[in-house]
C-alpha cells in the first residue's frame, strides 16, 4: 500500500485554514486562486472520501460526487451515441464544449452544482475526480473558472495523485496543474 497519510489530520488542517480569519492565505498560496487540492494517493481515495463525509459538517460543506454527476449527465443526455459517432476524434467535446461555445455538457453541470453550493453560502467539496479522466475537464478548468475565483468561499477538491519529482500526476498517470490552488 502507498504511504499512509492520516486523513483525519489533513481534513482538520484544511478545516482550520478554511474556517479561520486567514482565508487570504489560500489565495496567496494558490497564486491568486481560490481552491485547495487535497492530494491523496489513489489507493487512499476511498478512505479520504469516507473521512470527508464523516468529518465535514453539512451546514458548512457540501460534497459533490463527480461519479454521480457523470452518471446523471449520461442518463439525461439525448443523442449521446450520435455525439460519440460525430465527435470520434474529439470525444472530450461531449463533456466540455470548446471555448466560446455553450452547451449542456458535464462541465456546465459541475459548475451549476458548485454555483448552487456557493449560493447556499457553503463550501463545495469535489470527490471522485477520477470520473473526469479523459473528459477534457482538468482541475485547472475548475480552479480558474470565474465562479470559483470570485467566490468568497474556496473550492475543495479531493485529488487522487502522486508526486514524481516535482510533478503532480493525476491518478499516477497524467501531469496535473498545481497552479491556482493550494496543495495540502
Amino acid at each position: 500500500m502507498a504511504n499512509c497519510i492520516n486523513p483525519e489530520r489533513i481534513i482538520s488542517d484544511i478545516k482550520r485554514i478554511v474556517e479561520s480569519d486567514k482565508r487570504s492565505d489560500i489565495r496567496l498560496k494558490a497564486n491568486g486562486g481560490n481552491s485547495i487540492l487535497i492530494v491523496c494517493h489513489p489507493e487512499q481515495e476511498a478512505l479520504f472520501t469516507m473521512k470527508l463525509k464523516e468529518l465535514l459538517e453539512e451546514d458548512e460543506y457540501v460534497i459533490i460526487d463527480l461519479n454521480e454527476l457523470l452518471i446523471s449527465f449520461v442518463d439525461h443526455t439525448e443523442n449521446l451515441m450520435e455525439w460519440f459517432d460525430l465527435l470520434r476524434s474529439s470525444i472530450h467535446q461531449i463533456f466540455k464544449s470548446p471555448e466560446g461555445e455553450e452547451s449542456d455538457d458535464l462541465f456546465s453541470l459541475i459548475l451549476t452544482r458548485i454555483a448552487h453550493v456557493f449560493s447556499e453560502n457553503k463550501i463545495p467539496v469535489l470527490i471522485h475526480t477520477g470520473a473526469l479522466y479523459g473528459s477534457g475537464i482538468d482541475n485547472i478548468h475548475l480552479m480558474e473558472n470565474e465562479l470559483v475565483m470570485k467566490s468568497n468561499k474556496p473550492l475543495l477538491i479531493l485529488y487522487p495523485a502522486t508526486m514524481e519529482g516535482d510533478r503532480l500526476m493525476f491518478l499516477s498517470a497524467r501531469p496535473a496543474s498545481k497552479y491556482r490552488c493550494m496543495i495540502v
